[in-house]
């Protein structure tokens, strides 16, 4: 298969050519062994190489791949991960001023764009899995009545996977959502390697941000965003605004490759793993599908009594997870696990089924009383205080655990005692310092 960027930086390399320009190490030396062999490839914009913010190759056709693969008109690289493709989408969805009809539990990168474009948030509340004690999906009836109590709103965020591998069904709420005359941006980040197992998790999204250094085999921050319907020049425009002016050439092949890659050999690799994460659902307590509850087929996460503790004991053995809560631990399982990996994450888990099961209830979180603007809130004079001591103040910060990055109180919301006990009986550090608004 065609690789178009990556074989137009090899080529460049290849031709010996006299580096005046930047990076400083010139394509010949980098001081460690392990990045001496990424030197070559990594280069700045001149006409042989492109420019990943302006029309013409290797880029069109780099991209057009990805954008031909995923079901979308066009496609964006991104060296600034999904932080940087959250703010692209949402800043070509909605305009400053606007209400954006949001999900709740979006990673914070989406609360930082609320700031920084100036959109006002209607919240959107996960239904909570009493029996599983995590965020469900979101339901397309949940979105149609909040589009019927707030006409104003076209534009709708939505997180598919969550942290915990939960889909929606976003295929059903971009139809409830275009009906209603709006657009539908889609937080997926953790969702790049979905299409390679024969899913279309993002079909009728009008833009979509995926992480492909979460779970394909990329260079970190590396990221893609994909739209419909929108003109590729104010794509382009609009990235080039959140992202660095010298974006990483290897960062960006490595996207190149590793869409070959899994088109090829890897996408038995990943189906494999898929085929292995089955079987540990099956032999272990964890999160699985069932009738209303779609998942990643290669998202592990297991349901511990006590989640830290859990995962400090996998830590001891070796094998080192995405993320824990109070009652659950998350692996990212994908095509470069190897049986080896994945045997000794079975020996692990063998060893530790006395400590796999329900944990205590943990009850859903609060919901804040809002009290000003994110933009305001995060802008205004602040000063630091301990959490205990924090009553009644208004957060000029985010406070959430972390990862996934999923704020229990946004800039803008007042923290009052059922804030404080909910924070006090997931383990957050009472003691550490948070911003809240100053009264100067």
């Amino acid at each position: 298969m065609p690789t178009p960027l990556y074989d137009t930086l090899r080529e460049y390399a290849q031709k010996d050519p006299a580096h005046f320009h930047m990076p400083g190490h010139k394509g010949k030396f980098l001081p460690a062994p392990e990045l001496m062999g990424l030197a070559p490839i990594d280069v700045t914009e001149l006409p042989p190489t492109g420019n990943l913010y302006t029309a013409g190759e290797p880029f069109d056709s780099a991209q057009r791949l990805w954008a031909e693969l995923f079901g979308f008109d066009c496609c964006q690289f991104l060296t600034g991960g999904s932080t940087m493709g959250i703010h692209t989408g949402l800043a070509l969805c909605a305009r400053p001023g606007e209400k954006v009809l949001m999900d709740r539990s979006c990673h914070r990168a989406a609360f930082n764009a609320l700031a920084l474009l100036d959109l006002e948030p209607v919240w959107l509340e996960r239904p909570w899995l009493d029996s599983e004690n995590l965020i469900g999906p979101i339901s397309p009836e949940m979105v149609k009545e909040e589009l019927k109590q707030h006409p104003e709103i076209k534009t709708v965020c939505i997180t598919s996977p969550t942290y915990a591998g939960v889909l929606s069904d976003i295929g059903a709420i971009s139809q409830i959502v275009h009906a209603h005359g709006g657009k539908l941006f889609v937080d997926g980040a953790h969702g790049a390697h979905l299409p390679f197992l024969g899913l279309a998790p993002f079909q009728g999204a009008d833009v979509v941000t995926v992480s492909a250094h979460k779970t394909l085999p990329a260079m970190g921050q590396s990221a893609l965003l994909f739209a419909n319907g929108i003109d590729p020049d104010r794509v382009r425009r609009t990235a080039s605004i959140f992202g660095s002016s010298s974006p990483s050439y290897p960062m960006l092949a490595s996207m190149d490759l590793a869409r070959d890659w899994l088109l090829g050999e890897g996408k038995w690799e990943y189906r494999r793993t898929a085929c292995r994460v089955y079987e540990f659902r099956q032999a272990f307590p964890s999160l699985k599908d069932r009738p209303g509850l779609s998942l990643d087929p290669c998202r592990l996460t297991l349901k511990v009594k006590d989640g830290p503790a859990f995962a400090r004991a996998l830590e001891e053995r070796g094998i080192f997870p995405e993320m824990e809560d109070g009652g659950h631990v998350v692996l990212i399982c994908t095509a470069q696990d190897s049986d080896g990996d994945l045997y000794r994450l079975e020996l692990a888990l063998v060893e530790l089924r006395d400590e796999m099961g329900d944990c205590p209830p943990i009850p859903a979180p609060p919901l804040p009383e809002r009290v000003s603007s994110p933009r305001a809130a995060l802008f205004a004079p602040s000063e630091l205080r301990p959490l205990r001591d924090c009553e009644g103040e208004i957060a000029a910060c985010q406070i959430a655990p972390y990862p996934p990055g999923v704020p229990v109180v946004a800039p803008g919301e007042r923290i009052s005692k059922k804030e404080l006990a909910y924070l006090e009986e997931i383990g957050y550090n009472m003691l550490s310092e948070v911003c809240v608004i100053s009264e100067a």
